[in-house]
């Protein structure tokens, strides 16, 4: 026969296994709850270009852009099927045919379609100062990396994935489609309120500040510390890059704030 004492002890274990249940599976509850109200809003706050937003690739022309210090658009940049297409030229040492866009821009929204190659790695840059001393965009212009996640060796480290702030944020989530499909990144950048955005493929994975002493603090670091020019520019160009991979962009759009 169990003593009370024993009793006692076993009412106060079913009690507590069973209140410890109910308070696990409320938890799990809240944070479904939580993740459900986040996809959702990203979702919804994702921005969707329409006819207020201005072209910058109409998928016929390389109007609006040029080779980074140069006149004209590389030979390794054609147009096929609506998309600018780099092809790298073999033996050619890469990061010589990226290209700019003609105009600046410093508060903005940009939307558009990118598709890398198997084992590719390519970025889209902002803020990227066209000057003789600069020999590359990537020496001003902070970049949102594009990458074959699986096969290219920078998929090894969080912050060089497809969608990071490059080397610097990590996205929240992996988003980005096999090679071969198109993604669509949106990338917001904004001075007045101080805050960066990347969506890729509906989702919002990567905020951060563009200004300031917690943008200072994140370039420290990473690899671009003692990089004097690197993002310190408010207003700038956008670029795309040659890193001596196929790569492919279209849909190209943006809409200044």
């Amino acid at each position: 026969m169990l003593s009370i004492k024993k009793i006692i002890i076993l009412i106060i274990v079913f009690a507590i296994g069973f209140f410890g249940t109910k308070f696990v599976l409320k938890q799990m509850h809240q944070e479904d709850k939580v993740d459900m109200e986040i996809k959702t809003k990203t979702l919804e706050s994702m921005p969707v270009p329409d006819q207020s937003w201005t072209t910058l690739f109409d998928g016929k022309s390389f109007d609006g852009w040029h080779g980074y210090l140069k006149d004209s658009v590389p030979a390794e940049w054609t147009i096929k099927d609506g998309a600018m297409v780099f092809t790298p030229t073999p033996n050619r040492e890469h990061g010589a045919n990226d290209i700019a866009s003609d105009q600046e821009f410093t508060n903005f929204i940009l939307s558009l379609k990118w598709k890398i190659s198997e084992g590719g790695n390519s970025g889209i840059f902002w803020g990227v100062q066209e000057n003789e001393k600069f020999a590359v965009p990537y020496l001003t212009g902070p970049e949102i990396q594009i990458l074959d996640d699986d096969k290219h060796p920078d998929g090894k480290k969080e912050t060089h994935r497809a969608g990071s702030l490059y080397d610097m944020i990590a996205p929240r989530q992996k988003t980005v489609k096999p090679v071969g499909e198109w993604n669509t990144c949106v990338i917001k950048i904004d001075h007045k309120s101080n805050t960066g955005q990347v969506w890729l493929n509906k989702v919002l994975i990567v905020e951060f500040p563009v200004h300031g002493e917690e943008w200072e603090n994140l370039v420290h670091q990473s690899k671009f510390k003692n990089w004097e020019h690197f993002g310190v520019n408010q207003t700038g160009k956008i670029a795309l890059q040659d890193h001596g991979n196929q790569v492919s962009f279209k849909d190209i759009k943006i809409k200044e704030l």
